[in-house]
């Protein structure tokens, strides 16, 4: 069998597999008699809201322009202060010389708004970014100092990187929020990327440690011989050549992390999970919502990966 016939035929299983998982799939959701409301998502990621324009001091409506849909408003403060609002046309509440209040509403406007769903999954990004770089600087250090030859220095390094992978990643998250936070008074964004950052570095510190110890010795000895420093030789001649080995576990890590940032929502952090759980509260929709949510998980972890296959490709240029 040509090499051509082989490819097209793995091809043609992979299809016929597929297929049979999606059958099975789908015979075991029609079994539950399960009402789908896929119509009820979409609101969750952008919806439109009448917001109320109010007015912020007491004063007079001098003149109404209408033009469209739009109105212009303009206002004029007891103390000769003039402002320009801009609402909607069909909900102007007021009238021309008409004296109002401060806080009174003028009109409305209608605008966009992120769904809890887009709000959620923005927390979570930026949660897991800052924890990913907090996390990458403390497992760097971690790691260069179980390498180190001082004995008080590697043995520190090593007690933290047990302890961490030694407990849950959850029991973690409430000893960050309900000790250290209460302790030191710490907000609960604080506390979940703190707890993350250093799970994740204990881990990162392990995968430092091995990439640098997996380059020849050699590449030391000879960069000392050239008159570098032990600084100036990890830096300029070990670090480099350690990354491009370490960069795979590296980012299955923080892919890692960005699922399990989920975790935080026990701490009230309302993170794409806590999101989704708030969401089917109020309407039911379990098996939607949760399959939304983790699709959206599967794309940002998708994507994140494809990146890093783009630098792997980079840096295998220069080999």
């Amino acid at each position: 069998m040509k090499l051509t016939d082989k490819i097209w035929f793995w091809k043609i299983v992979l299809a016929v597999i597929l297929l049979v998982i999606s059958a099975s799939i789908y015979g075991s959701v029609s079994s539950i008699e399960y009402q789908w409301r896929w119509y009820r998502v979409p609101q969750y990621f952008l919806y439109k809201a009448d917001d109320p324009l109010k007015i912020p001091f007491d004063g007079t409506v001098e003149k109404i322009t209408t033009s469209g849909k739009q109105a212009e408003v303009a206002l004029l403060s007891d103390t000769g202060d003039k402002l320009l609002m801009s609402v909607d046309a069909d909900s102007i509440s007021v009238s021309e010389n008409e004296y109002l209040f401060d806080g009174d509403t003028i009109g409305y406007k209608i605008e966009w708004h992120m769904g809890p769903l887009l709000t959620g999954l923005w927390t979570t990004m930026w949660i897991s970014a800052v924890a990913s770089v907090l996390g990458l600087i403390l497992g760097l250090v971690a790691g260069l100092m179980k390498i180190s030859k001082n004995y008080a220095v590697s043995t520190l390094a090593a007690i933290y990187v047990e302890i961490i992978r030694g407990t849950p990643l959850l029991v973690q998250i409430f000893i960050a929020y309900f000790f250290f936070g209460t302790v030191f008074n710490l907000d609960r964004n604080v506390a979940g990327i703190g707890a993350l950052a250093l799970f994740a570095g204990a881990y990162v510190a392990e995968i430092v440690r091995a990439g640098i110890q997996s380059i020849p010795k050699g590449q030391m000895e000879a960069a000392r011989s050239l008159g570098m420093s032990m600084p100036q030789a990890m830096m300029d001649v070990i670090l480099p050549q350690a990354f491009k080995r370490i960069l795979p576990p590296l980012s299955g890590q923080f892919i890692s992390l960005i699922k399990d940032s989920s975790l935080v929502s026990v701490i009230a952090i309302t993170d794409l999970t806590k999101s989704g759980r708030e969401i089917i509260t109020s309407t039911f929709a379990t098996f939607e919502i949760w399959l939304v949510v983790a699709a959206m998980y599967l794309v940002v972890t998708s994507v994140l990966s494809q990146f890093v296959f783009y630098l792997e490709r980079r840096l295998s240029i220069s080999d």
